[in-house]
């Protein structure tokens, strides 16, 4: 085998190698490129009790209760199906209902979720566009394209 030959071999390999590599990466990351779960998708595709997820949707008008200190209790809903969220933390100052949100955290035993983080749209006219995208596809979009 001439000098050449060993090379391209030793490039073929690489490249092979490279191509499996990026072939399980994508495999095994295929459920969690997503950036948020409607309530919806987590109805059809459930996730573990601890298991950590982004939640996204519009709080739901009518469920924020406050607690003690800074626990506040609210709902996520895509108009569809309804998650039920508790927080304990400064919310974002614009939180408010009928607003998109994103939290994240993780589901207890009851069906709960326990948020660590809240994220909220900074303006009047900002929306995620996962979100924006989720409620389009329910036909429940109101806002600008």
């Amino acid at each position: 085998m001439t000098r050449k030959q060993k090379r391209l071999t030793i490039i073929g390999g690489a490249l092979l190698f490279l191509g499996l590599a990026v072939a399980l990466v994508l495999t095994a990351l295929q459920q969690e490129i997503v950036f948020f779960h409607s309530p919806s998708d987590l109805q059809a595709n459930p996730v573990r009790a601890g298991e950590r997820i982004r939640l996204g949707g519009l709080v739901e008008k009518g469920s924020i209760e406050r607690g003690n200190d800074t626990k506040v209790s609210f709902a996520v809903t895509d108009t569809e199906h309804v998650i039920k969220v508790s927080y304990d933390g400064i919310l974002p100052d614009l939180f408010r209902e009928d607003q998109g949100v994103i939290t994240e955290g993780t589901f207890v035993g009851d069906g709960t979720f326990v948020a660590d983080t809240v994220l909220a749209k900074h303006d009047e006219t900002y929306m995620p566009k996962e979100v924006a995208d989720a409620l389009k596809d329910k036909g429940v979009w109101q806002g600008t394209e």
